[in-house]
């Protein structure tokens, strides 16, 4: 959860899933849908899938044991050599070298090492570096040290440099240079796409769902029907889809969401029909989603699914934005 996401975002999302998952054979054993519910606003999905995958693979293929060789230990989903080394060096103190983000940032500063640490030659430098500094013994206190540097003393801004227990030896310190390292990745102009996601309910004010790919953008995750571009006909499409006639349309307010390497404007559409259903029950990846749970009172309203649905922060604001046409009267 930590990679690429800040701590105090993480500890609420980290308590929920260890209360859920106290141990690997309950994470090993859930339904995907089910993880990927417990970490839906954490964003880079493949991390959960990754996890859950990796818990699975331990349970099948090593008897429920966690590795504890690197070798082994990177070869399950999700575990890179800086990921594997942390884990053995704080668990079982063997003498492994990380380089996590925080240790990248402590390194470049220490020894003032110019360029942007993605670089291929700029990460094999300070991997050298960190190979150097990491000692035979009580590797686990040093790993943990230095990742704490970084990430209290050291950091991105503002850093504390006079509360530093190596300022003296910091090269960047000495010079008054410590804002220039590390050097920032070259910027580029971000694409921007633009889509259509539709919200498509029932008689029962549910909203069709879908399950998208396994792997790409929101991976396993449940979403909205999403369009590029609207057909000449909304309706013919959704009736050569998914058996359903749409009888009425309702703009909401567009919903902006970044990605790590695009933003992406999202203009969702209501699309109001009078069925049940058509096919879609019969259909494996697709579901009615009960937007409305009070309403789940009536004679032949379908029961919520069992297992709670992961989903993208922005599809749950455009389920929320629907929620409230429904609370305005005359709607």
């Amino acid at each position: 959860m930590l990679q690429q996401t800040q701590v105090s975002t993480v500890i609420p999302y980290y308590q929920k899933f260890l209360q859920r998952f106290p141990n690997l054979e309950s994470l090993a054993n859930a339904e995907t849908d089910e993880v990927l519910a417990l970490w839906s606003g954490l964003g880079y999905y493949a991390r959960g899938r990754n996890l859950h995958k990796a818990a699975q693979v331990i349970r099948d293929s090593h008897d429920g044991r966690f590795p504890d060789d690197l070798e082994t230990l990177t070869s399950l989903p999700g575990i890179g050599r800086s990921t594997a080394a942390a884990i053995l060096a704080l668990t079982w103190d063997q003498h492994q070298t990380i380089l996590d983000g925080n240790v990248k940032r402590v390194l470049a500063r220490y020894h003032a090492v110019p360029g942007w640490p993605g670089t291929s030659k700029v990460q094999k430098q300070l991997w050298q570096l960190a190979e150097a500094h990491t000692p035979e013994r009580r590797c686990g206190d040093y790993t943990q040290a230095i990742m704490d540097l970084g990430a209290t003393v050291c950091r991105r801004s503002q850093p504390l440099c006079t509360a530093c227990p190596v300022n003296k030896d910091c090269r960047a310190f000495r010079s008054d240079t410590v804002t220039n390292y590390p050097e920032a990745k070259p910027k580029k102009a971000r694409p921007h796409r633009n889509a259509h996601m539709l919200v498509i309910t029932n008689k029962w004010h549910q909203i069709l769902l879908e399950k998208r790919p396994p792997t790409g953008i929101w991976g396993g995750l449940w979403s909205l029907p999403e369009l590029t571009e609207l057909p000449a006909s909304l309706a013919d499409w959704s009736l050569e889809h998914y058996g359903i006639k749409i009888e009425k349309f309702q703009a909401l307010e567009n919903v902006d969401h970044s990605f790590s390497h695009f933003d992406l404007t999202i203009s969702p559409l209501i699309c109001h029909t009078r069925g049940t259903g058509g096919r879609v029950m019969d259909k494996p990846g697709q579901l009615w989603y009960n937007a409305v749970p009070a309403i789940t009172g009536e004679v032949g309203h379908p029961p919520e699914p069992k297992t709670r649905l992961g989903m993208a922060t922005a599809v749950k604001k455009i389920i929320t934005a629907y929620q409230r046409t429904l609370e305005r009267p005359n709607t």
